[in-house]
């Protein structure tokens, strides 16, 4: 068989061109082929190692189909050969058939190519197209292979033919050329009228005929105007016309191109000139339909608008749920990468709150998500439909992980490349917007999480300009760095933003003040804002970034500010930061929060480890900040669960061990007991309050995790949920836990917190070794205590006299018994309609209503002693053969309520 050698030409902004170069220019399915790959410009720029292809065809009008080998197991997909620097092939040997093992009677029209690393850490994006003829009559036009030229120069147009036949070249429907019984043509051309002009080439052979034709464009130059009073992106006008504007600094020439000018450069859709930006004004446009568009930047870079609401993806739309995002317009034929959309008239919304009163920054209580694992659809609708169990847990925040677009549809988020536009990934804009709302009518503030850091490759800020994949540079970019100014790889993620420059700054105020006004939002978490700095950090000396750098704090200050200014003081800005205390410190005194990292230090408790134990950093007073700023966290998406290394690593004394899964458990509830208790506002991590323990390692860091909703209905895990909700109604409801008169003795594994407030004294006491411990109360006072989970009282006559706890074992002590806001949900722990008596107990305890079970629990969660059958009320339940000390009690009524109570036995 013939060999036909294809190259295929890979832009620096990861799409093949619009002309694939081969020699000659029409393989069919009966040739044998080589494929030959030039990475220069992609990512795999300069790699040394193995390159792997995933390749399939296009059978049928189907993509990918008969793909050969296995992701990412080299073991079965074909390998490049490396001929030079840069340079490898692939043969598809006998014929395109044969090699994808597809029947001869179908239609093969491309091969579908990804050209990968052996390590599988890069990747050609998006996938590779190469067009594949049949073996019958056809024509392609070879040359040009560029489309855009200057006035009056010579052009060589050639075309080829897969079998013999007759030629001809045409320019704008007039013969240039023909040619007989061959099957190349050429013919040199000169274009002396600017605009668009179409080649075309016609193949004739008997009855049979074949054309092809391609347009090319003849600049025209631009037109300086000033521009109308717009905002950037698309403004709909008045009369239903629509105008677009650019920011594209230091460029010439740009074009709109779309649907309603069939993806070409014409003269009419050139857009005027006016400093740094560019306009056009367009009429006529269906009101109903919904457009796609793209800007085509100085004759090279077609791009996405980076204002745009919405962005259409081709590689990756297919594969959207259409439950998530019913009726998603299709991929527009002619165009290719990402592509902006926009409507003259759009579906409202219709708000059902228009007044939210936000919770006290001091009293948040934030639950972080991630919409992709919070559920198997990953949609706006599953977290709507959990809002009930939200709202039972107490939380006052809904903190969203990257809800942007971003690349992909499987992701973390934090690869955003497009800051206006909402991923559809999880659902259309008007169902977040129902989410929003649904969560205001429950009191609860949504903070979304913000990536202005950096950004990857398909952001349309990075490529309007030159940039280098391979090593993350730019080059002259007003929007960015032309380097990361960390070079700890740790730190060095995607392109990085330059937020000293003008345009970046008001670039992202002016996403801030969309994403408020466009859907309600209350707050923004920014991540990893040691990068918003042009110092430059070495891998020497302060590599993390983390001394006191008054830039930064001068630039993340403007940025709260102007929120502040234009949006409300109460708007919560939430930072990343985990830097040198005293630059926080700084940045909670202007009013922002910080994230408070306490993993560890709780993990070690919990554990049951000394080392490390101190947890007296999750309270911002330790910190000297002035306000209750610090937002503490014992998890976070970034962080290690809490449970998985108590099992795998917990502590052991005799027969109490944290590894086994019960006790694990209830060391959540003594955690939670400190951290709510603790004043200032807190986050918790999705499922943290069931005990989730499943590694973050599990399928890769950034990888799904299990969504784990089973965990509920498992009583000893719901016990962290109920006990944790009662922690979180009782610091919203009372006072004290609010209190500036706090004294922490909390850096051993017995712990103590003291909080005094005009309305009530609070003692909380915990253990957290693995063996008992006597800890100091330290009282205020003498007299009547009441500790709230036993629902009893002690009387204190010597303050300092201590309490025996047992491993995992708390107690809650106030002067004035604490309502519980909690009393009349039959969710929690703890009721007032259903009463277990006396507390402390002895050889016998009654409950006042009838029963069908009750269980008994020690505190490690192991089942102590079942009753079973039907109980009247006040029946007598005989515990005179156990131990003394703290045990749960499961009551399930004949109703088939389940609750749990606390009792001690002394």
């Amino acid at each position: 068989m013939k060999k036909l050698y294809l190259l295929i030409l890979l832009l620096i902004n990861y799409t093949v061109s619009s002309q694939v170069t081969t020699s000659p220019g029409t393989p069919t399915v009966n040739d044998e082929i080589i494929i030959t790959l030039n990475t220069t410009g992609t990512e795999l720029e300069n790699y040394t190692g193995d390159i792997y292809a995933h390749t399939g065809v296009t059978v049928d009008g189907t993509q990918w189909q008969n793909v050969i080998g296995s992701w990412g197991n080299n073991s079965t997909q074909p390998k490049f050969t490396k001929t030079a620097s840069n340079t490898y092939t692939l043969t598809i040997t006998t014929n395109v058939y044969a090699y994808y093992g597809v029947t001869n009677t179908k239609e093969i029209t491309e091969i579908n190519l990804v050209a990968r690393s052996g390590d599988g850490s890069k990747q050609t994006k998006p996938d590779i197209h190469i067009k594949i003829f049949s073996a019958d009559l056809n024509i392609q036009i070879t040359s040009p292979v560029n489309t855009v030229f200057d006035a009056n120069a010579t052009i060589t147009i050639t075309a080829e033919a897969t079998t013999t036949a007759n030629l001809e070249l045409q320019v704008n429907n007039v013969a240039i050329q023909t040619t007989t019984n061959t099957k190349t043509i050429t013919k040199e051309y000169t274009f002396t009228t600017t605009g668009q002009h179409t080649i075309k080439a016609i193949a004739t052979s008997g009855t049979t005929q074949k054309e092809t034709l391609i347009n090319i464009y003849i600049k025209t130059p631009t037109t300086s105007e000033t521009k109308p009073v717009a905002s950037n992106g698309v403004t709909i006008n008045a009369d239903k016309s629509a105008t677009f504007i650019l920011l594209a600094p230091q460029k010439s020439d740009v074009f709109l191109i779309g649907e309603f000018n069939n993806w070409s450069l014409q003269q009419d859709y050139q857009m005027k000139k006016d400093g740094d930006y560019f306009w056009i004004t367009v009429n006529g446009l269906d009101e109903t339909k919904e457009y796609a568009y793209q800007y085509f930047i100085d004759y090279d870079k077609k791009v996405a608008d980076p204002y745009a609401e919405k962005v259409l993806d081709e590689a990756n739309d297919q594969y959207i749920s259409p439950s998530n995002y019913p009726n998603l317009k299709e991929f527009p034929s002619g165009a290719s990468g990402i592509v902006s959309t926009f409507t003259i008239t759009k579906t409202p919304y219709t708000w059902q709150t228009t007044s939210f009163s936000k919770p006290a920054k001091d009293n948040l209580v934030i639950y972080e998500l991630l919409v992709r694992d919070f559920s198997e659809n990953d949609s706006y609708q599953a977290v709507i439909d959990k809002l009930d169990y939200l709202e039972g847990l107490g939380i006052n925040a809904l903190e969203l992980m990257p809800v942007n677009e971003f690349e992909g549809n499987d992701s973390w988020g934090y690869n955003v490349s497009q800051f206006f536009a909402l991923d559809k990934a999880y659902g259309t804009q008007n169902k977040f917007k129902e989410l929003i709302d649904k969560c205001h009518q429950r009191g609860i503030a949504v903070i979304v999480d913000v990536v202005f850091n950096h950004s990857y490759s398909q952001c349309p800020l990075l490529q309007m300009y030159d940039y280098n994949a391979a090593n993350g540079t730019t080059s002259n970019n007003p929007f960015y760095n032309d380097d990361h100014n960390f070079q700890n790889g740790a730190l060095r993620f995607g392109f990085d933003f330059n937020h000293e420059s003008a345009y970046t700054q008001q670039y992202f105020k002016n996403v801030m003040s969309y994403w408020i006004n466009e859907y309600k939002i209350d707050g923004f978490r920014f991540d990893f804002t040691k990068g918003f700095t042009n110092t430059y950090y070495p891998t020497s000396g302060d590599q993390w970034g983390n001394a006191y750098n008054q830039d930064r704090i001068n630039r993340l200050t403007d940025y709260a500010n102007y929120v502040w200014t234009n949006h409300g003081n109460d708007f919560y800005i939430i930072l990343e930061h985990l830097a040198d205390n005293s630059e926080e410190k700084a940045l909670a005194s202007a009013g922002m929060m910080l994230w408070g990292k306490m993993t560890h230090n709780y993990n070690q408790n919990t554990m049951g480890y000394s080392s490390d134990a101190d947890i007296a950093w999750g309270y911002y007073k330790t910190r000297d900040f002035t306000a209750p700023h610090l937002v503490t966290y014992m998890e976070s998406h970034d962080e290690e669960r809490l449970m998985y290394k108590n099992l795998q690593y917990g502590n052991a004394n005799g027969s109490y061990s944290v590894k086994n899964l019960n006790t694990a458990l209830s060391r959540e509830e003594l955690a939670g007991v400190f951290f709510f208790t603790i004043p200032g506002p807190k986050m918790i991590w999705q499922f943290g309050e069931l005990g989730y323990d499943m590694s973050i390692d599990q399928n890769g860091r950034t990888g799904r995790k299990p969504v784990k909703w089973d965990y509920y209905t498992i009583a000893e895990r719901k016990k962290i949920y109920d006990i944790w909700a009662t922690l979180i109604a009782l610091k919203k409801k009372h006072e004290v836990f609010s209190t500036t008169d706090v004294t922490l003795d909390v850096s051993g594994l017995a712990k103590r917190v003291t909080l005094n407030h005009a309305s009530n004294n609070v003692v909380v006491l915990g253990n957290f070794d693995v063996v008992a411990k006597t800890i100091n109360p330290n009282f205020s006072t003498t007299g009547t205590w009441y500790e709230f989970f036993t629902n009893s009282s002690i009387t204190v006559t010597t303050p300092t006299e201590g309490i025996t706890l047992q491993p995992g074992e708390y107690r809650l002590y106030s002067t004035t018994p604490l309502e519980n806001p909690l009393s009349t949900d039959d969710n929690v722990s703890v009721s007032d309609t259903i009463s277990l008596y006396p507390v402390p107990g002895n050889t016998t305890f009654y409950i006042n209503t009838e029963v069908q079970k009750v269980l008994m629990y020690d505190v490690s969660g192991k089942l102590i002693k079942e009753f079973k059958g039907t109980f009247s009320k006040n029946k007598a339940y005989d515990i005179s053969k156990i131990t003394p000390g703290m045990y749960f009690v499961q009551i399930t009524t004949q109703g088939n309520q389940k609750l749990f109570k606390r009792l001690l036995i002394e």
